[in-house]
């Protein structure tokens, strides 16, 4: 399959959605999504369909993103195993009752949380790490009971069509659809009712999912995007804040939706953090990355010069080149842009990195907050004074100090937005958590029977029920 054919959802099967979903909430309402034997096999399922397609998935990721071999397998193959078995191991604990303590008023009694499965969940998901951001949400609604409806990204073709192929081989086909296609399937998959939907993309079209989502009063969990800044404070080492910076920008040729967006540092060490990432540049993909086998494509031919029109009228301080035919665009680093263009209004998702000069700190932190709430937001400072600082006067979905996208890996360490750039989190218990209805129950005995509530209240008696409620 080349990059230009797009697969479709047969319309005969598009009709037939509702019945799809009915289908796959009867197995959650048989019981059999609840039994940890049923969700024990999904989860295997999952690191299994990875493990024994990783070349498969490797070449279809190449041909959708031209994304090297080992970057394939540290950002999307590898975390998707690693989070479908750390599920595996841990989710019967969050499934077990959550014992909470219950107040005099209501004594004698017992009270505990029980998470019992939503039922169908829709994921779509992006295709800038179309198996990870694939899999890792399919894990988490499978570890906590529920059955998936998938809408893979139509941009990644090639990815696309091999999980819709062969993933039913490796899960329970009652509790897992597929549908491909654009934005009609899309559209006529929001059309029904779901128990949850988990949505990755962009804020405009989360915007569109979540008024969906509001005619049927489906909860949501939206992975969005948005400008993610990095400060880079006066007493860092330079170097090395500009290798990670360079790192975490070269990353699947910066279609990372926690990307660093944009640097702001000092005017006086401007010059020099940008030839250190020009540096870490050369030294990651070589003089010419057009020939680097570490080095991705643009995603589309619309992306790309989506990009290369971002740069018109601004200060190119390294790269620049680029090559629609093969979808390349080098590394770029743009110093001092216009900051009501749209390479500083518009989320970039690309290999172009704005380095704005500031006067200080405060500087740098006000023009954070002067903007939409980032994603992700970054700092690199080695006084732990000043990163706290940063951190307690701006307000992100995440952070981290001293390097950038690593906070997405952690297991336990929930990741999501805020504001325009999301809500909800997940990664390990926080992904259970959000695929779960944490039913609160409260039980009481018959036995001890008192009549103190009832009415009618007498003086003594309403003193007493105001002294313990």
């Amino acid at each position: 399959m080349t990059a230009t054919e797009v697969p479709q959802t047969p319309s005969f099967q598009l009709d037939a959605i509702g019945a799809t979903i009915e289908r796959l909430r009867s197995t959650v309402r048989s019981g059999e999504s609840r039994t940890f034997e049923w969700r024990d096999r999904q989860l295997d399922g999952i690191a299994r369909f990875c493990k024994e397609n990783t070349k498969q998935l490797t070449k279809a990721m190449a041909e959708d993103l031209g994304r090297p071999e080992l970057e394939a397998w540290i950002a999307d193959i590898g975390p998707s195993i690693s989070e479908a078995e750390y599920l595996k191991k841990n989710y019967r604990k969050w499934a077990a009752p959550r014992k909470v303590s219950v107040s005099l008023a209501v004594q004698p009694a017992k009270a505990e949380v029980l998470p019992e499965p939503l039922g169908v969940a829709l994921v779509i998901a992006p295709w800038n790490y179309p198996v990870n951001l694939v899999l890792e949400p399919m894990a988490a609604a499978f570890a906590a009971g529920n059955t998936v409806v998938l809408k893979p990204s139509e941009v990644s073709p090639a990815t696309s069509g091999f999980i819709a192929s062969r993933l039913p081989d490796y899960v329970d086909t009652n509790a897992l659809a597929i549908y491909e296609g654009g934005v009609d399937v899309s559209t006529a998959l929001l059309a029904e009712r779901f128990d949850h939907i988990f949505f990755t993309g962009s804020t405009n079209v989360g915007k569109v999912v979540m008024r969906a989502a509001a005619e049927h009063l489906t909860p949501v969990l939206l992975e969005l995007g948005g400008k993610s800044p990095v400060i880079v404070a006066d007493d860092v080492d330079i170097e090395v804040a500009a290798s990670r910076i360079a790192w975490g920008k070269g990353l699947n040729a910066g279609q990372t939706c926690i990307a660093p967006d944009y640097v702001l540092v000092r005017r006086e060490r401007r010059d020099a953090l940008v030839a250190g990432i020009e540096r870490a540049w050369t030294d990651f993909y070589g003089k010419n990355p057009r020939k680097s086998r570490d080095f991705g494509r643009i995603v589309s031919g619309r992306h790309h010069r989506r990009l290369v029109s971002l740069l018109n009228d601004q200060t190119v301080a390294v790269g620049g080149d680029h090559d629609e035919n093969s979808r390349y665009l080098a590394p770029t680093i743009v110093i001092d842009p216009e900051l009501d263009s749209p390479l500083m209004t518009e989320e970039i998702f690309g290999p172009i990195l704005p380095v704005v000069g500031v006067d200080d700190l405060d500087d740098a932190v006000d023009f954070v907050n002067e903007r939409p709430k980032p994603l992700a937001l970054y700092v690199f400072s080695d006084d732990a004074a000043v990163s706290d600082l940063v951190l307690r006067r701006t307000s992100s979905g995440g952070a981290c100090v001293n390097h950038t996208l690593m906070h997405f890996s952690p297991h336990d360490l929930p990741f999501g937005g805020v504001g325009p750039a999301g809500m909800g989190r997940y990664h390990g218990k926080a992904g259970f958590d959000a695929f779960s209805n944490l039913k609160g129950v409260l039980k009481k005995p018959t036995k001890g029977e008192t009549n103190l509530l009832y009415p009618p209240y007498g003086r003594v008696t309403s003193k007493l029920i105001k002294k313990f409620t």
